[in-house]
């Protein structure tokens, strides 16, 4: 087996690396943040991989109440709503508002989307709309102050390209922006509103240069994209997971970011969706498969936007319908019971890091490496390696040797892995015959199998030089890192 090499040299000023994938995270839909499990999950997953904000669908639909037509009437009722931030903000989170979907109330039309039926169809009367958004903010204001509401974000629909979404033309959604925004600065000047919240990246250009034209406020740019959208632009033809998989590139998610960035004309640009997969059921979402390309996606993103918010931080989650098999490929980092996927600790990892990168050399086809420092806390440097490719790509098990230059002697160096063989808690389960109900056995062992472990490495040290070696199995991820 040959040997991948890389080489880092210690002494060199590095460059920030920015952590915007703990800005925010997703969820499905609103009122799963008022089960009890779903705040225990988020809680751990701000406590454990630093998410600031979350953004779910389905706030101002009917099952949540905030809008309903009762004998004629118009009627608020944002006690659930209050309820969901106030969760948030017990915990040191706050909400990323995406402002959908359409009060039954208001709505031009029946078109629905999802079991929980977000009505997807245009205002039928855009002032009552404007209206209902004032009052909605303008007590939300009055409840928790201007300074904190002015911290959070809210966003204008949810892929309103998408006809599943939004049944109205392009035209229409910039009139709803226009609108949307209008009655929150209407509140408060200060207060972030932002979108297109498009999929695929698309309407970027459009929707600044209706912004500019017509004067309107946006002070952030927000969109979604999957690595399964390379074959959708390329064909716009169906295809199971792995095929759109088979058919993107390496790194396409930074090159999508990297135009993105370009088009966003220097305004904040924060992706609010974004997984390996757009599939709800995709069994790579349960692998390690998935870590390898989350570590490596956010490491190459980094700098490019302010947010990078995952689709979705739990496997608690209704948009077709609520599964009870504990690993069913769901978008979630967690399963149902909380256990964490291999992309789990692939946060956790990335969560740990400092915040400086250095220059690597070495390039190799599917192995990466990075060398980030503990800008905060002494000077301990951690190397992040993924061996990662596409679905029907070749891939193989690769002897790593790092080199690192201008070092001092490190007083010590353990590795974690994520991998086939660790921290991969589905392969217990499909080896315990993938029980569909889990007894409390059964989840204490795969709570422990979910684990990373720190092992201890052997790093060769001579005339300021650190050397050391790693072997990668095929979608591993593995980090060493060294104490000085």
């Amino acid at each position: 087996m040959a040997t991948v090499e890389f080489r880092c040299d210690l002494s060199q000023r590095g460059t920030p690396l920015p952590h915007c994938w703990e800005h925010t995270v997703g969820s499905c839909h609103a009122p799963l943040a008022l089960r009890a499990d779903w705040q225990a999950q988020l809680r751990q997953c701000h406590e454990d991989l630093g998410f600031r904000y979350v953004r779910f669908h389905g706030l101002l639909s009917d099952d949540v109440g905030t809008l309903i037509r009762h004998q004629k009437s118009l009627l608020d009722s944002f006690f659930n709503a209050d309820r969901i931030v106030d969760f948030l903000l017990s915990i040191d989170m706050k909400p990323f508002v995406e402002l959908s979907f359409m009060p039954q109330a208001l709505a031009s039309g029946p078109t629905t989307v999802f079991k929980y039926c977000g009505n997807v169809t245009p205002p039928g009367d855009y002032r009552q709309w404007a209206a209902f958004i004032k009052r909605l903010v303008a007590h939300w204001v009055a409840r928790y102050g201007a300074r904190e509401v002015s911290r959070w974000f809210f966003e204008v629909w949810n892929e309103p390209n998408l006809k599943a979404f939004w049944t109205g033309r392009r035209e229409d959604y910039f009139k709803l922006y226009r609108t949307t925004v209008g009655a929150i600065k209407e509140v408060d000047p200060s207060l972030r509103v932002g979108g297109p919240a498009t999929a695929r990246d698309a309407w970027i250009d459009e929707f600044i240069d209706f912004c500019e034209t017509a004067d309107v406020a946006i002070d952030f740019v927000s969109t979604h994209h999957y690595p399964t959208d390379a074959l959708w632009r390329l064909s716009r033809e169906a295809a199971d997971t792995e095929t759109q998989l088979a058919g993107s590139r390496r790194s396409i998610l930074r090159q999508w970011a990297q135009d993105t960035r370009r088009r966003a004309r220097r305004r904040p640009l924060y992706y609010t969706e974004w997984n390996t997969s757009a599939n709800p059921r995709d069994p790579l979402h349960d692998e390690p498969y998935a870590a390898a390309f989350v570590v490596k996606t956010l490491m190459e993103v980094s700098g490019l936007v302010e947010g990078y918010s995952f689709w979705a931080f739990s496997d608690i989650f209704e948009e077709n319908y609520f599964p009870s098999v504990p690993f069913h490929g769901g978008f979630g980092l967690m399963t149902l019971h909380g256990i964490p996927k291999p992309s789990y600790r692939a946060f956790e990892i990335v969560h740990r890091l400092g915040h400086e990168r250095l220059l690597v050399d070495g390039l190799h086809h599917t192995v990466d490496a990075w060398v980030v420092r503990d800008n905060r806390e002494g000077r301990d440097v951690t190397i992040v390696l993924t061996n990662h490719a596409l679905p029907r790509h070749a891939i193989d098990t690769e002897r790593v040797q790092v080199t690192l230059v201008g070092a001092a002697e490190p007083r010590q160096a353990f590795a974690e892995r994520i991998d086939r063989d660790h921290a991969n808690p589905k392969r217990e389960w499909c080896a315990a015959g993938s029980p569909e109900y889990l007894d409390s056995a059964q989840l204490e062992h795969l709570q422990t199998a979910s684990r990373t472990l720190r092992e201890p490495v052997r790093c060769d040290y001579a005339d300021g030089t650190v050397r050391f070696e790693m072997t990668l199995s095929p979608h591993a991820v593995g980090a060493v890192t060294l104490g000085f």
